[in-house]
């Protein structure tokens, strides 16, 4: 079974969507079929149809949630330091055609979120940053084209 790796607040917020999917979104379905029941006639009644869709979906999420959490591998940021760029940094780039700066935080696949800063570390830009240092140059081959950066800093936070 492999291991999937991630910071402590992915972690957290996994636990966060399985609680509030196990306690609040489960009763509110299940009540939705009960009720959409007593209309009578299953066969034709599209809203038991829907709630039961939506139990689907809930459940295999559940289900989801509940084996990443188990296969969870925790890594705290805060206790690692170092200027080598590994899992859980957070790099600021310097695009050394554009001159145009950007800050990535390296994190696990079920965390990414590229509004916020934070890329899979499966991701063409994490792979090329990963175990580069301060003042390094790396080539990216994104599908967008090819990029280079400078690494200006790498810091754990």
């Amino acid at each position: 079974m492999e291991k999937i790796p991630m910071t402590t607040a992915g972690y957290t917020m996994l636990q966060e969507e399985l609680k509030e999917r196990s306690s609040n979104e489960r009763p509110r379905i299940i009540e939705a079929i009960s009720e959409a029941r007593a209309h009578g006639d299953l066969s034709e009644n599209a809203e038991y149809h829907a709630a039961k869709e939506a139990q689907s979906h809930n459940e295999g999420r559940i289900g989801e949630l509940e084996d990443k959490l188990s296969r969870a591998e925790v890594i705290d940021v805060s206790k690692l330091s170092g200027d080598i760029v590994k899992f859980g940094a957070t790099v600021k780039l310097i695009d050394e055609d554009t001159e145009e700066e950007k800050v990535y935080m390296i994190v696990g696949d079920v965390e990414s979120d590229v509004k916020n800063h934070k890329i899979s570390i499966s991701s063409p830009i994490a792979r090329a940053l990963i175990g580069k240092t301060v003042g390094d140059s790396v080539e990216v081959a994104a599908p967008g084209g090819a990029h280079s950066y400078e690494i200006e800093e790498v810091k754990f936070i």
